[in-house]
């Protein structure tokens, strides 16, 4: 596969653009591969390519349901921070930001990171106290934040209202190498890298069961036929609790829908993320000028991938105080993506009871700041039996009580 570069561009625009190949292939699916992983999202995709760079696995087929990124890759915020309380999260999360970092030129392809900033507001003498305990942890951790005053908060983003009339800004804690990323690009480099080493990526092929033989499993039954293989990594988000029925277990997680939606496009006003907890809103300025917002989850279980018009407006009534120019934009579109929630807002990396299959996922709100963490943890823990990465997120936590409860920890599950 030929490299993307500035001597490519001008090439192809010698010849008008018709030497330019298909960034991945589409193969029909062999009998048997070495590792299945189902689910072609940003962890599945992230998780096919660590085991070909890290491990030399490329025996590898990423089977999906849909098409490549057309889950919650395709519908979430972009937002990349890595400031958490507990040290599990801190660790898994800081190792995804420091991937991130170098991504586009690992890739070859450019994923468009953006490290501008991720502010987290205090709004309230609690949310005070909470971000300079988790600053405090953080340095401990060797992730990089600081608690700043209200001043500081207004100097980094000027359209901000510190004086809410009902949640004044206190302070933030500020993350100065958080950002975002295109989630669409970050699914493609993946992909094609994957392809370049031999991996198949075959799309529209659902796994309707998982066949095992003595409480190991042997391959998979799906729409396009049945799939031999050694090892079965699940990796669905949302639909992990159907997928594990499919299989014969059950997993400690719900599904809701999470909601987000963008503004129409305006001329550059806002070049941090801000995150407002305490009144559930966060929101970003993306590339085309639109600002993006996110919101809170169903009050109950579904696998809607829509929006819902009481989230609009609670999230927005929210931000218009602390954002008053938002009041005056127009809505472009809305969305929403199917997350899987476990007891304690942590994700589950782990042996499933099943041998030879492996589960990822749990991720909730936050999945797509930790796609490469996760790809790296997965792919360790299915080539090795371990990651130290993973073995805190393993599901014997939940029988054993030991819970990595981030949702107590930040005040919010993202």
């Amino acid at each position: 596969m030929k490299r993307y570069s500035a001597f490519a561009i001008a090439r192809e625009a010698a010849r008008y653009h018709t030497g330019w190949e298909r960034a991945w292939a589409s193969p029909k699916p062999k009998k048997k591969y070495d590792v299945i992983i189902v689910g072609a999202g940003g962890h599945g995709l992230a998780t096919a390519y660590y085991l070909g760079k890290n491990f030399g696995i490329t025996n590898v087929a990423v089977l999906e349901k849909g098409w490549l990124g057309g889950g919650n890759t395709g519908r979430n915020t972009t937002i990349i921070r890595s400031n958490y309380l507990q040290d599990p999260s801190a660790a898994i999360y800081e190792k995804a930001r420091s991937l991130y970092e170098t991504m586009s030129q690992d890739l070859n392809y450019n994923v468009m990171f953006s490290p501008r900033g991720v502010i987290m507001l205090a709004q309230t003498e609690h949310e005070v106290r909470g971000y300079q305990r988790t600053a405090h942890a953080n340095a401990l951790q060797g992730v990089t934040t600081e608690f700043i005053s209200p001043q500081k908060v207004k100097e980094l983003v000027p359209i901000i209202n510190l004086d809410g009339p009902r949640y004044p800004v206190l302070g933030g804690l500020w993350q100065a190498r958080g950002g975002t990323a295109r989630h669409d690009a970050v699914a493609w480099g993946y992909a094609r890298a994957c392809s370049q080493m031999g991996m198949d990526i075959i799309q529209k092929c659902e796994v309707t069961s998982v066949r095992n033989e003595g409480g190991k499993v042997v391959g998979v039954e799906t729409t396009q036929g049945p799939i031999d293989c050694d090892k079965l990594g699940m990796v669905v988000a949302g639909n992990a609790g159907v997928l594990a029925e499919r299989s014969g277990f059950r997993l400690p997680i719900e599904s809701l829908a999470l909601q987000a939606l963008v503004s129409e496009p305006i001329k550059p006003c806002m070049d941090v993320v801000v995150m407002a907890n305490t009144v559930h809103g966060y929101m970003s300025q993306s590339d085309k000028g639109e600002m993006v917002i996110g919101g809170g989850t169903d009050g109950f279980n579904n696998y809607t991938q829509r929006g819902s018009y009481h989230h609009i407006e609670e999230t927005v009534r929210a931000l218009v105080e602390t954002f008053p120019m938002v009041s005056r934009l127009k809505m472009l579109r809305q969305w929403g993506g199917i997350v899987d929630m476990t007891g304690d807002r942590s994700p589950i990396l782990s042996k499933a009871p099943i041998d030879g299959i492996f589960v990822n996922c749990g991720w909730g709100t936050g999945g797509f700041k930790a796609i490469p963490g996760s790809g790296w943890a997965m792919a360790e823990l299915m080539a090795k039996g371990h990651s130290p990465l993973a073995d805190e997120f393993g599901l014997n936590r939940f029988t054993e009580g030991r819970f990595i409860d981030e949702s107590v920890a930040a005040g919010v599950a993202h």
